[in-house]
């Protein structure tokens, strides 16, 4: 019983001091002459967002998608386009990239959750490519060239997102946020309902849950917080490109939910980290980095089947799974 009661306490104590950890980097990163790590971290949270709500998508609904990357790419130029309309609030533009992708999110799950397995996981890349080539051709955002952003943005009262220290604790706030509200998402009832579809759909029926009309809410709010992430990159680089919907970035996303532990709430920020800061750092150790991140996922696989926050979790994976259940799932 000790167990269980400290377990809980470190459960609610370790979230606090990551929102802390979060809120002082930049202050250290200053004092130490890092300044330039604020941008990375700023990148690695926004990525840990959209990990998040893919993790949702598929470890919690058991929907295998790959073309996640495709509603990033939706919120990017849906940002970019209400810039082109003369809006310079960052807020108004944020808001109208999380509207149209779940717009654009309840058009597509329409279509493809009428599919199950590996025709999902197709039908879903399909649609991302389809949202690529458009991308490509639309020439007054820059075509294949990408866009950049020129026109000055604000916050209001004076802030602007050219201040690097504003832009991270609007951005950082946001993904507080964001992760806070898909923990309560979870443990809601409508979370459990979304993992007894994944689970066993037949039976939720005959208990008389609308299935199709729950996954679709489900696959809205995946997908549209993808998008507010394609805002958030679009705000902080101040340039989109069409291979930000390319469906080997999605793959990628995938590997990643995978690798922290598919299933488990914080199992997909852990991946996020671990493999952003892989992607930083070996690069400049060595031009050959890409073996050491491809025999970290063959250990990983070998060794921690259900990704690596299963070895620190005392939660049970269940049907949840890492690789396998992503295999599973696919086929």
């Amino acid at each position: 019983m000790s167990n269980k009661v400290s377990g809980a306490a470190s459960a609610r104590i370790w979230p606090w001091v990551g929102v802390l950890l979060v809120a002082a980097f930049p202050f250290v990163a200053q004092s130490l002459g890092l300044e330039y790590y604020t941008d990375f971290v700023m990148r690695l949270l926004i990525a840990m967002v959209v990990v998040t709500s893919l993790n949702f998508l598929v470890g919690y609904g058991g929907m295998v998608a790959l073309g996640h990357a495709g509603f990033i790419g939706i919120g990017a130029y849906a940002m970019v386009a209400l810039v082109e309309a003369g809006i310079t609030s960052v807020w108004l533009l944020w808001l109208g990239a999380f509207a149209i992708t779940a717009i654009a999110a309840a058009l597509i799950g329409l279509v493809v959750l009428r599919t199950r397995g590996m025709y999902f996981l197709m039908i879903t890349l399909a649609f991302a490519e389809m949202i690529y080539y458009v991308a490509v051709s639309l020439r007054m955002y820059g075509g294949d060239d990408g866009y950049i952003l020129s026109a000055p943005l604000t916050f209001g009262f004076g802030l602007t997102p050219g201040n690097t220290y504003v832009l991270y604790g609007v951005v950082a706030t946001v993904v507080v946020a964001s992760f806070a509200f898909f923990n309560r998402l979870i443990d809601s009832r409508f979370g459990k309902v979304i993992v007894g579809i994944r689970d066993n759909e037949v039976r939720m029926q005959a208990l008389g849950y609308p299935t199709f009309r729950l996954q679709l809410k489900a696959f809205i709010i995946g997908s549209a917080f993808a998008g507010l992430c394609g805002a958030l990159m679009m705000t902080q680089n101040g340039f989109v490109s069409p291979t930000t919907i390319h469906w080997t970035y999605s793959a990628e996303l995938l590997v990643v939910v995978a690798l922290g532990g598919m299933g488990y709430r914080w199992g997909a920020i852990l991946g996020a980290g671990l493999w952003g800061v892989l992607k930083e750092f070996l690069p400049q150790m060595t031009e050959y980095w890409h073996w050491p991140m491809g025999v970290l996922i063959i250990a990983i696989i070998l060794f921690a089947p259900n990704g690596l926050w299963a070895l620190f979790s005392q939660e049970s994976a269940g049907p949840r799974g890492g690789w396998r259940a992503l295999f599973r799932r696919a086929a």
